[in-house]
């Protein structure tokens, strides 16, 4: 049996071609200034919780996605929300 030739890509539009090329490195996060970054009150006994789900959820998120330690993740979203210019604090890594 024969192998199947293999078929060849030809580039014609080498401008759009180098443009695409370019933007596969490149990194957009959002932070939506209305997130709930806090946690609201949970009126139960005990320590209340100082920072929401969705807040430890971005971050754990973009240490999977960069596979980050917990020290470096926070570190990564601390320059991150200074960048964004949110005055938000980030939670330890002992939180995550």
């Amino acid at each position: 049996m024969s192998k199947p030739a293999p078929t060849r890509c030809r580039t014609l539009n080498w401008s759009s071609y180098n443009a695409s090329l370019r933007e596969r490195g490149s990194l957009t996060v959002w932070f939506d200034p209305g997130m709930a970054w806090h946690a609201a009150p949970s009126g139960k006994q005990g320590r209340q919780q100082t920072f929401s789900d969705a807040a430890i959820q971005a971050c754990l998120t973009i240490k999977v996605l960069f596979g980050l330690p917990l020290r470096q993740t926070t570190g990564f979203v601390a320059s991150l929300l200074k960048l964004m210019g949110l005055d938000w604090s980030v939670p330890d890594y002992s939180t995550l």
